[in-house]
């Protein structure tokens, strides 16, 4: 059992993100991307008889990961329902949350779920399998104008009109059903020297897309100055420019857009603090765990 654990995720950051969260032994936490539990483990080393640890996943495919520990509580649900549920257990104040956010290594090694470039599958790319928006429905309903907004916004791809105007010439005959496919379609905008990243940057959009991933994000941010008590700590790892640049605004301001309003002082009153600068991986952790390249950590203290 231990095994099937160990390769369902292998967790970024660990000892750096959990460091992050100061954790008093009986403090209450939240690991709101529990996947394979990596980092849920390692806080449950630091926490004492009193203190919680309550973990969120979308993915049923996690609940089999679920730690036997009395302290330990696993729920099936989206981040974006922290508050919701954290009441329904008598959680009203937390001490720290941390997320990993991004695709599951569980998630691109299973060729079903349709996540990774490397295998040929239907279309789906849904976190949360119970939904009804998947990649299908987004290649195959949205209109061109959507598809460009996708491409472009998610996948910053420049290409993006042409892309969508292709996609939509595709499957006018018939739908486009299986990833294979959806390649077959772009193969002109995927030159073999920019393949893979083009690709990645496609599957991107699309996937951020089904799962309203930036949205969800957002929701979650604004909730955790709700949730924590003054000098709880949120420690954040995110995988993409689109994340990092909402939860660095965030942890600065408080705000996703513009700028906070200064008092008659020229005082501004944020939720957070950053603390210290953004952490990347070690050369050491990237050569033995590829897919933490690009990750980055940011900290900061409820005020």
């Amino acid at each position: 059992m231990q095994v099937i654990q160990m390769e369902y995720h292998k967790p970024v950051l660990l000892t750096e993100a959990v460091a992050g969260l100061n954790i008093q032994p009986n403090g209450v936490y939240v690991d709101v991307t529990f996947g394979g539990g990596g980092h849920s483990k390692e806080i449950l080393k630091y926490l004492g008889e009193g203190g919680k640890l309550i973990a969120f996943d979308q993915d049923k495919d996690a609940l089999e990961n679920a730690i036997d520990d009395p302290r330990f509580q696993l729920i099936n649900e989206n981040f974006r329902y922290l508050t919701r549920f954290l009441r329904f257990y008598r959680h009203k104040k937390v001490d720290g949350i941390l997320g990993d956010f991004g695709v599951s290594s569980h998630q691109f090694d299973a060729p079903e779920r349709g996540f990774s470039t490397r295998f040929e599958a239907k279309l789906d790319m849904r976190m949360n399998q119970e939904n009804q928006l998947s990649a299908f429905e987004v290649i195959n309903s949205y209109s061109e104008a959507d598809l460009r907004r996708i491409f472009s916004q998610y996948g910053e791809l420049r290409a993006a009109a042409g892309m969508a105007r292709v996609v939509v010439e595709a499957r006018e005959p018939d739908p486009i059903e299986s990833t294979q496919e959806l390649k077959n379609a772009l193969g002109r905008f995927l030159p073999k020297h920019k393949e893979n990243k083009i690709l990645a940057q496609i599957y991107q959009a699309i996937r951020i897309e089904v799962n309203q991933e930036l949205e969800a994000l957002k929701e979650f941010l604004l909730q955790t100055s709700q949730v924590l008590k003054k000098g709880g700590r949120l420690s954040l790892i995110s995988y993409h420019s689109l994340e990092d640049r909402l939860v660095k605004r965030f942890m600065r301001n408080g705000m996703f857009d513009g700028e906070p309003e200064k008092d008659v002082f020229g005082r501004v009153e944020v939720p957070f603090k950053p603390v210290g600068k953004f952490m990347v991986p070690s050369e050491e952790e990237i050569a033995q765990n590829n897919r933490a390249r690009s990750a980055k950590l940011r900290i900061a203290e409820k005020l």
